[in-house]
């Protein structure tokens, strides 16, 4: 998967996606530890994954997509990181 597909990076997040044949879409989220505690990186992965299941995946074709935030994700506000993931899903409609 992180060698095919498509990318898109911003100063918080690495996204990546492929089509997939099973009809609905899939997300992985992989938080690499950056320095930061266990807590810290399960917090993020909370905030990323529960963000994608309530408005990205609903809206989001068959697709196998894969969240790494960046070491800016730790430090950023939800919103932000909310917002990185809805101009992604935006930019896959246009």
């Amino acid at each position: 998967m992180l060698t095919s597909g498509s990318r898109r990076r911003t100063g918080r997040l690495d996204i990546l996606w492929r089509p997939n044949a099973l009809g609905h879409p899939r997300l992985g989220v992989v938080v690499s530890r950056f320095g930061r505690s266990a807590v810290a990186r399960n917090r993020l992965r909370r905030r990323v994954r529960e963000h994608a299941r309530r408005f990205i995946l609903p809206l989001t074709p068959a697709f196998d997509v894969i969240v790494r935030p960046r070491v800016a994700a730790y430090d950023a506000a939800a919103q932000d990181l909310a917002a990185d993931l809805a101009r992604w899903l935006a930019s896959l409609r246009s």
